[in-house]
């Protein structure tokens, strides 16, 4: 019921439109960097949601519509809109959480912050390749420290940010290419929802006697967008006034089984837009998963039932929820090939030219260059890693996970709406508790630990961003433009902001700039890998017995939801719903499930597709909220204020 009627067919998008993009790239790439460096504000592309996209794609269809008012011809049209909105989702995947905020850190924190105490220049930097990390200590001190000048040594920082960019550019791409060979079977076969791209969908299209999009037109939006913009205001306004009252997100936290978890009850107005997007059983899951993983944790501790596993900070706290979440993730993903394997094998057929059957030219990529970016983008990376240091059994078993992971996040994102979704665990630690830290040695380790700048902190990253915008761009008849754009956007945005990042360190420090990235991020790698390389442990049967738990349980839960109609437990709430971030979010999607189930009970679709506005309103008014309030923190001088987490 969530899915719109597919609009017409729209031509090609413009190189004007291509070029607009690559200029707001640039400027998203600088913005977000300033403000995670200097203002210190709310983070606009932190995750899936892409809030800046957001609301520098608001400002250009207000300006486009102006444009449009007073000359018709000069205004961007539809398609265009939709490949600008594109190449800014895939822009807000990388200045901070996404690569560059965790590159820049991770890779000289094992220098700056080894101490005696800590004997990482015993223990770590003898395993560290020289061509991938800055050679030069004075460089590194000054980068945390700052010289009070805008002086940056390039030359030192030029050689290991290429070996990078070789790196990343080879992810990026092999994502785009399967996200370029799943698009059919997960739009037109699968039918997933995408609540992520509706937004951007709706703002870009209208009546063509019109300048600004229909859904501008729609009081329910406004009045959704004044409930979350007015509310975010209230918070920005105590930042500078403190009598000012307003809405706390998180209205309580309880203890619960006899204080051993906490019970959260927080409100987030976007993400009560995405989810009232997501089908009835999905959104029922995702909570009632989540409760029922709070209760079996509760259990747990109140028996004394513990199960200890060092496996870093990233990912479920408890070991059992991180390799039972692993074990429902792997069958989750492999699942999807397997309903997919007719399609691929078309795909493969075409690419090889020995079938003509399934037509290609609605895709932005060919499917034999989208087989070659996936198999060749996968290659450089194997080789790129095993040079790193990392074996190549480990090597191949690494990446297996990572795609496991990756694919599978990007799945849930497109199926649930959980832009602030994470996953269970992450590859590294997998491979090391499957496999045993001693079967890697320290020069295995150190490489595991490097991988922690793309493959950790899985908030955002290009795979969900490009899902989400080929499902912005499928109304489009001619889509190959769309492939350059975002590849120009890719290296644009990444020079944009590593070239911002190491001015803005070099000129005030970057310990004065982002706590958590100039800092906790970037030891945890190496907290991980010195535990693990002091302690050449075995691999763990306990991890794979778990996974085998999550990996039973979720198949179970597919057959029972192909055997029986109206089975209400979704697979996708099993994967999702036992991560941290849900013990934040449970509160927002039973909302939604709970008023969206109320709209269909007594009003029908009709009902149900009235009060739609509203809930994008909800999304819409508070990333406009976001970027309004950093741009008033940076004319009034004013730091911290930050409206929005999640």
């Amino acid at each position: 019921m969530t899915n719109q009627p597919k609009p017409a067919r729209e031509e090609t998008a413009s190189w004007r439109a291509v070029l607009l993009g690559w200029l707001l790239a640039a400027l998203l790439g600088f913005g977000t960097v300033y403000n995670l460096m200097v203002v210190h504000g709310s983070y606009m592309a932190i995750d899936f949601s892409a809030a800046a996209a957001v609301f520098l794609f608001f400002l250009l269809v207000l300006a486009n519509g102006a444009v449009g008012t007073l000359q018709a011809r000069w205004a961007l049209r539809a398609a265009d809109l939709k490949v600008v909105y594109t190449m800014l989702l895939v822009a807000c995947a990388l200045p901070t959480m996404g690569a560059v905020a965790q590159l820049l850190p991770i890779i000289t924190a094992p220098f700056y912050f080894a101490t005696p105490e800590n004997g990482w220049a015993e223990i770590i930097q003898p395993h560290i390749p020289r061509w991938l990390v800055p050679d030069e200590p004075t460089a590194i001190r000054q980068f945390y420290e700052g010289t009070d000048s805008w002086s940056v040594p390039w030359g030192v920082w030029l050689r290991p940010l290429l070996w990078w960019g070789l790196l990343l550019m080879a992810f990026y791409l092999a994502s785009i290419g399967l996200m370029v060979l799943l698009r059919r079977q997960w739009m037109e076969h699968e039918r997933l929802v995408y609540p992520l791209a509706q937004l951007p969908i709706e703002l870009s299209e209208g009546p063509p006697e019109r300048p600004f999009p229909a859904i501008l037109g729609r009081s329910t939006l406004w009045i959704g967008f004044t409930v979350a913009f007015l509310n975010g205001s209230l918070i920005g306004l105590n930042h500078y006034f403190p009598v000012v009252p307003y809405l706390k997100p998180q209205l309580a936290a309880v203890p619960v089984f006899k204080n051993t978890e906490w019970l959260r009850f927080r409100i987030s107005f976007p993400m009560l837009g995405f989810f009232y997007l997501v089908h009835l059983d999905v959104a029922f899951s995702m909570w009632f998963f989540n409760l029922l993983s709070l209760a079996v944790r509760g259990l747990m501790k109140l028996y004394q039932v513990r199960f200890t596993e060092n496996l870093g900070i990233y990912g479920a706290p408890s070991p059992v929820f991180a390799h039972a979440g692993f074990g429902a993730l792997a069958v989750l993903v492999l699942a999807g090939f397997w309903n997919a394997r007719f399609h691929l094998r078309r795909t493969l057929r075409r690419a090889l030219g020995r079938s003509t059957e399934l037509d290609d030219r609605g895709e932005v990529l060919s499917y034999r260059a989208a087989w070659l970016l996936t198999v060749g983008g996968l290659t450089t990376m194997a080789f790129w890693l095993i040079a790193s240091g990392l074996p190549p059994w480990g090597t191949t078993v690494f990446l297996a996970a990572a795609l496991v992971i990756f694919l599978g996040l990007t799945r849930i994102v497109a199926e649930s709406g959980m832009a602030e979704a994470v996953a269970s665990t992450i590859p590294s630690s997998y491979l090391v508790s499957a496999f045993g830290a001693n079967r890697l040695g320290p020069p295995g380790l150190v490489a595991l630990g490097l991988t922690y700048v793309w493959s950790a902190d899985l908030r955002t990253f290009v795979m969900a961003s490009m899902a989400n915008g080929l499902k912005v761009v499928e109304p489009i008849r001619r889509k190959r433009i769309v492939f350059p754009a975002v590849v120009g956007t890719i290296l644009l945005t990444l020079t944009v902001s590593i070239g911002t990042m190491l001015l803005l360190a070099y000129r005030y420090g970057g310990i004065n700039g982002n706590a958590w990235f100039f800092g906790g991020g970037a030891v945890a790698p190496y907290n991980y890998v010195a535990n693990k390389i002091l302690h050449l442990e075995g691999p763990n049967p306990w991890g794979w017995f778990f996974q085998g738990i999550g990996a039973g349980l979720m198949a179970l839960l597919m057959y029972l939801r192909a055997r029986f109609v109206g089975f209400p437990l979704h697979p996708v709430g099993f994967a999702i719903g036992p991560v941290w971030i849900m013990d934040h979010i449970w509160l927002t999607v039973f909302l939604a499930w709970a008023l969206k189930w109320t709209f269909l009970r007594w009003g029908g679709v009709r009902l149900y597709r009235q009060m739609r506005p509203f809930f994008l309103g909800l999304i819409l008014g508070q990333f406009v909220c976001n970027g309004t309030w950093i741009l008033i923190d940076i004319v009034t001088g004013t730091k911290g204020n930050q409206i929005f987490w999640i």
